[in-house]
C-alpha cells in the first residue's frame, strides 16, 4: 500500500468556470450533468450551493412574475402559489354570454319542485349547519365525474347561493358594480339582475362581495362587501328597501369586507355591522327596513348569525370580534357570553356547529384550534363554559359539519374527523385545499379549494374518498349549495350545476 502520494486535483473545465461566474445555476447544472457532484461541492460546498442559488432563483421568479409569465395567487395557505393565471373574473365573457342568452328563445324552465327547492334559503342551508335534508341524492358518482347540467361564466366574489322555487340567487361583482342575480336552477338562464355602484378589493382575497343572499317568503336580502343592504322582490328583482349598514350604524368595514349573511327570524332580518354605541348587531323589520332593536358594542366578525335553541331557549348565536354570545330574539338582550379570540389578530370566520341541546363547536385557523362550549340554564341565569379545547381542528375559512357523534371538517386543508365528546382525532387524511363541505345522506360533498368536487363517506373509523373530479377551474372558496337534488357550485370565474338525483 502506497503512502505519501497525493491524488491529483480534478480539473475544472473553463466552460464550467465561465458559466458559473456568469450564471451560477447554469454552471451547477453542468456539474450535475457531468455527474461530478464532488467537484461541485468542492467548488461551492453543499450549503454554499443552496445559498448561492437562492437569489438567482428569486430573480427568475421575480422576472417571471414581472413579465406575466406566471402570477402569484393566495389560495389560503402559506406561501402563495405560482400559477399561469389567477382566478379573476372575465367580465367580457360574462357580458357576451348573457347577451347570447337574452338573444335566444328562453328554454323551458328546469324541472324543479318549488316546495322542496326552498329547503336551501341561504348560507349553508336552512339551519346554517351545512346539512342537506332534502330528497335523497346519488352517491355512486362515475369514476370520471359527473356531467354538469349547465356551466357558464359568472362575476367575481365569494358568495354562495340561496335556492327557492326553482331559482338560485347570488351576488357577484360586475366591473364597478355589485350585482344581485337570479338564475333558473334547471337551465342556468339569468332571469333578472339588479346592480348598483359598489367595489371592494384587497390584495389577498381579491375583489367582490362575500356574503350569501338570504331568501324569505318572496324576498331576497343581499348584503354587499361595502355594507349596501338590499331587500328585493324575488320574482322581478325590484328594490323594496335599502340600507347602508356601515354608515347608518357608524361602523368601519372589516379588512376582508362584510361577510356575514343576513338572517331572517320571524318579522326581523338580522345583520352585524359591528358599530359602536350598541350597534354591533341590528334587527330591521324585514318588510319595511325599520329598526326594531340594536345590541352590543363589539366589533364584527366574518361569521353569520344563527337561530338556535340552547339550554331550552331559542336565541341568536352571534360571533363577534373577541367573543360569542347568545342574544334574545325579541330585543337583542344578551343571555350569555364566551370569550373567543382568534390568534394573529384575526376574527372568527367559521360557523359555530350545534352538537346537542346545549353544546356547540367553535373552530378557527391561524393556530387557534377548536373548543366545545356548553350552555346551562340555572334558575333565571345562563352560563357558558368550556368542555374541551385542542388544536386538532383549525377551520380557517371553512366550516365543519356534525354527524352521528362526530365532527368532520378541514383542519387547514386536510380533512379531519373528531370525536365530539372527547375532541380526540379519529383520522386526518386527504388534502382538499381551502375548500368547503356539506353533509348529505351520510356523505361529505367537498368543493375543493381549486374547484374539484369530491364525495367522502362520513364514517369515523377511516377516510374513504369515493370519487373526485374537476368541476370548475381556479381558486374556489365559495360554499356549495344543494336543493331538490341540484348541486350548485361557483367561484369568481364560473358556475355550474350538477344533478345528484338518484
Amino acid at each position: 500500500m502506497q503512502t505519501g502520494v497525493s491524488r491529483p486535483r480534478a480539473k475544472i473545465p473553463a466552460s464550467v468556470r465561465i458559466a458559473t461566474l456568469l450564471f451560477p445555476p447554469a454552471g451547477l447544472w453542468l456539474f450535475w450533468r457531468r455527474r461530478d457532484v464532488g467537484l461541485a461541492r468542492k467548488l461551492f460546498g453543499t450549503l454554499g450551493v443552496l445559498l448561492y442559488c437562492i437569489p438567482y432563483a428569486a430573480l427568475i421568479i421575480f422576472l417571471a412574475v414581472r413579465f406575466n409569465v406566471v402570477q402569484v395567487e393566495w389560495r389560503g395557505g402559506f406561501p402563495p402559489v405560482l400559477t399561469r393565471r389567477k382566478t379573476v373574473p372575465d367580465y367580457r365573457a360574462v357580458e357576451l354570454h348573457r347577451a347570447r342568452q337574452q338573444a335566444q328563445i328562453p328554454p323551458a324552465p328546469g324541472h324543479t319542485n318549488a316546495m322542496s327547492s326552498a329547503n336551501w334559503p341561504g348560507f349553508r342551508g336552512p339551519n346554517r349547519d351545512g346539512v342537506y335534508a332534502g330528497t335523497p341524492i346519488r352517491t355512486n358518482w362515475p369514476a370520471d365525474g359527473l356531467k354538469p347540467l349547465w356551466r357558464q361564466p359568472i362575476g367575481g366574489g365569494y358568495a354562495s347561493f340561496a335556492i327557492a322555487g326553482g331559482r338560485a340567487f347570488t351576488i357577484e361583482q360586475r366591473r364597478e358594480n355589485e350585482a344581485v342575480t337570479c338564475y333558473d336552477l334547471g337551465t342556468g338562464r339569468e332571469i333578472w339582475v339588479y346592480s348598483y355602484p359598489a367595489f371592494f378589493d384587497e390584495s389577498m382575497g381579491g375583489e367582490g362581495p362575500r356574503a350569501t343572499p338570504t331568501y324569505d317568503d318572496g324576498r331576497v336580502y343581499a348584503l354587499g362587501a361595502t355594507g349596501e343592504f338590499h331587500c328585493l322582490d324575488s320574482e322581478t328583482g325590484r328594490v323594496l328597501w335599502r340600507k347602508d349598514i356601515l354608515s347608518e350604524n357608524g361602523a368601519a368595514n372589516l379588512t376582508w369586507a362584510q361577510s356575514a349573511s343576513p338572517l331572517v327570524v320571524g318579522e326581523k332580518v338580522i345583520v352585524e355591522p359591528g358599530g359602536p354605541a350598541g350597534r354591533c348587531v341590528i334587527a330591521y323589520h324585514k318588510l319595511t327596513g325599520e329598526l326594531i332593536w340594536k345590541s352590543l358594542n363589539d366589533e364584527a366578525s366574518y361569521s353569520s348569525p344563527m337561530l338556535v335553541t340552547l339550554a331550552g331557549q331559542k336565541q341568536l348565536l352571534v360571533s363577534m370580534g373577541k367573543r360569542v354570545a347568545g342574544l334574545r330574539v325579541e330585543d337583542g338582550a344578551i343571555l350569555w357570553q364566551f370569550p373567543w379570540v382568534v390568534q394573529m389578530g384575526n376574527r372568527n370566520i367559521a360557523q359555530p356547529v350545534i352538537l346537542s341541546t346545549n353544546r356547540f363547536l367553535l373552530s378557527a385557523g391561524y393556530g387557534t384550534g377548536c373548543a366545545i362550549v356548553e350552555i346551562s340554564h340555572i334558575e333565571n341565569a345562563f352560563d357558558a363554559h368550556e368542555v374541551w379545547r385542542n388544536k386538532n381542528l383549525k377551520n380557517k375559512f371553512t366550516s365543519s359539519v356534525f354527524w352521528q357523534g362526530h365532527i368532520y371538517g378541514l383542519d387547514e386543508d386536510i380533512l379531519t374527523c373528531l370525536d365530539a365528546e372527547t375532541g380526540a382525532r379519529n383520522w386526518k387524511e386527504g388534502r382538499y385545499g381551502y375548500g368547503q363541505l356539506l353533509l348529505a345522506n351520510g356523505q361529505l360533498i367537498i368543493l375543493c379549494g381549486e374547484g374539484d368536487l369530491a364525495i367522502v363517506s362520513a364514517i369515523p373509523d377511516r377516510h374513504v374518498e369515493l370519487t373526485r373530479f374537476p368541476a370548475i377551474a381556479g381558486k374556489t372558496w365559495n360554499h356549495p349549495a344543494l336543493a331538490d337534488g341540484k348541486l350548485l357550485v361557483r367561484n369568481a370565474v364560473e358556475m355550474a350545476c350538477f344533478d345528484l338525483s338518484p
